[in-house]
Order: C-alpha cells, then structure tokens, then sequence
C-alpha cells in the first residue's frame, strides 16, 4: 500500500478528491491508500461469476459490477478503510439512477444485494477478508456475503441474521452452493475455481 497525500480526508472530501487518474482507493484513518491492481485469478473469477449470474437469468446484467463499485462502509476501528471495492456486487435497481455520477454506494443509499470478495493470497488479505471485511459489510446490512477462496479451494455463504453474518456453508470441490438469495442457484465450487 502506498501513501498518496498528507491532509487527512473525512469521507465527503474524499468523494470530491480527484487526482486525475483511474487510480482506487481505500480511505483509512483520513489518509488515501492506493489499491494495487488485481491478479489476474481473482479477476477470473469475479468476471466467470459476473457471466453466470447474468446468463443464467439470476440477475440482469446491469446490476452486477466487478471490481469498480466502491461502498462506503462503517470504521469499526482504527485501521479500518472507510470504503471498499468488492470483487463482485449485485446492486439493487434503485442504486443505478443514484450512481449515475459515481459508482459508489454511500451511508444515505441501500446495501447492495450481495458481494463477492476472492481471497488475495497471505496471511493480510486472509484476515481482511475473512474478518474485517465481514463486520463492516454486516454493519453496513449487506444481506449475504460470499468469501471465494483460491487457495482453500472453498466458496463460504454468509447470510446476515440480527446484524450478524451466520454460515450458510463452506462449500468444497463438486458440492452444489446454497445460497438463500438464489435458491435456483446451480453453481459448484469446482467450476468456479477449475474453469
């Protein structure tokens, strides 16, 4: 992660920053934190669920965005970034008027219907993903939260009750994933992670 400026930023100065680039960030404790790019696995993966969901008639095609849809998420502590981009969100269709300016989901908006975050190999992206990222998107009411991971070869379904993510399943190689949002859904872990 790199630093990018020295004055600490609240959120609204954030969401008018712009350095003229294409460049993503994290705000963390008012500073801008560049996001590197994303491999190409984890890309793979986003844009093969991305193609399914859409060609399947689960969701219309508009409302499913890689990479590129931030949300503004509650700091919960120290360290946490105050906005994330998800490897995959399904949006609601109230949100496509409201992101014509900017694709970001803020506190004054709904939650997206579900994210998708693929595990970046190591221990940080580990914990990211499988704990901070988890309390802030519970915090934030986002219904249900998938956690794809490469290396355990594992898709977990989280669903949020009471405020709180509680374990759908750990999904394994040619298991069928349930997902309470898609009870249709006919997806394995082995096609999305062996394609």
């Amino acid at each position: 992660m790199v630093q990018t400026q020295q004055q600490k930023l609240t959120f609204e100065e954030y969401l008018n920053y712009s350095d003229e680039t294409n460049n993503r960030y994290e705000l963390i404790d008012g500073e801008l934190i560049a996001l590197p790019p994303e491999s190409e696995p984890n890309n793979f993966v986003a844009n093969y669920l991305l193609f399914y969901l859409a060609s399947s008639g689960l969701v219309p095609l508009r409302l499913i965005k890689t990479h590129n849809c931030e949300i503004q998420v509650p700091v919960l502590r120290s360290g946490d970034a105050a906005n994330r981009y998800p490897d995959l969100v399904i949006l609601q269709p109230e949100h496509i008027p409201l992101t014509a300016n900017r694709l970001t989901i803020t506190f004054d908006m709904v939650p997206p219907r579900l994210v998708v975050e693929v595990v970046s190999p190591g221990r940080i992206g580990r914990e990211r993903d499988y704990d901070r990222k988890r309390i802030q998107y519970a915090a934030r009411g986002i219904v249900e939260y998938w956690i794809v991971d490469r290396e355990a070869q594992t898709v977990t379904v989280l669903q949020l009750e009471g405020g709180q993510y509680v374990g759908v399943g750990v999904f394994r190689d040619g298991e069928a994933m349930v997902s309470p949002m898609f009870p249709q859904l006919s997806l394995t872990v082995q096609q999305i992670l062996n394609v």
